[in-house]
């Protein structure tokens, strides 16, 4: 077993490495690849950068150059859920893109739909990951655990219309930037993966300033949440 773990910025991952006993680094398409072990796991850590491209890239080079196993993606996100707050924990049920859109093609291409895609564009996560995310968050005391669709796309949600219309339209629990395009390779490649997001802003007109005030806040409960999965694997 070796466990991929990946972050979009340095504050997600910060806290992971940090527990990590790291005996190996190296660097692959321009980003560090952290070889360690956790609770005598093997684990390889990384920074993908944002957006869906770097994800995807760096998912990629997890599976064919270090044979991770598993992937776990740790970070934070907007929430879209009108229950969640933030220091809230979302863990995926599934992920989908909500910025691919080729509906003027054809009906049969709703938006979030990949075109000429073999397979359904929602990638459901890995339900005994899931599983063992749930049991982690009863370790957790303060917040409030959901499970949900988790949506990407490539830009940042900071608006109230925005928020109702990927909530109501896509059946969305949180928003973010890279989720969905981890989940397309993991499943593409056949390794089971979950998304670990703790909320950092409601994704509306204050969202800027409460992304930057409580994200340190929120990508510590991630990293606690991927440390206990580890533990449990």
């Amino acid at each position: 077993m070796r466990i991929g773990i990946i972050g979009a910025m340095d504050e997600e991952i910060v806290y992971m490495k940090e527990a990590l006993d790291i005996y190996g680094e190296s660097t692959f398409a321009q980003n560090k690849f952290y070889e360690g072990t956790h609770h005598n796991k093997e684990v390889v850590l990384c920074k993908s950068g944002v957006g869906k491209v770097n994800a995807a890239i760096t998912t990629q080079i997890l599976i064919d150059r270090f044979q991770v196993t598993h992937v776990l993606f740790t970070g934070v996100a907007g929430a879209l859920d009108p229950v969640l707050e933030v220091g809230d924990i979302v863990i995926s049920s599934s992920a989908m893109q909500h910025d691919i859109d080729a509906s003027a093609l054809s009906p049969d291409f709703p938006k979030g739909t990949i075109p000429m895609f073999a397979f359904d564009s929602e990638f459901k996560a890995d339900e005994k990951l899931v599983k063992l995310a749930e049991a982690a968050a009863e370790n957790l005391s303060g917040p409030q655990v959901k499970v949900g669709k988790v949506l990407s796309g490539d830009q940042f949600i900071a608006d109230r219309d925005l928020v109702e219309y990927f909530g109501t339209s896509f059946n969305g629990t949180c928003i973010e930037m890279e989720g969905s395009a981890v989940a397309q390779a993991c499943f593409l490649n056949e390794v089971p993966f979950v998304i670990i997001r703790s909320i950092s802003d409601k994704a509306n007109g204050e969202a800027p300033a409460s992304f930057g005030e409580f994200t340190a806040l929120a990508a510590r409960r991630s990293s606690d949440m991927v440390e206990s999965i580890i533990e449990s694997l």
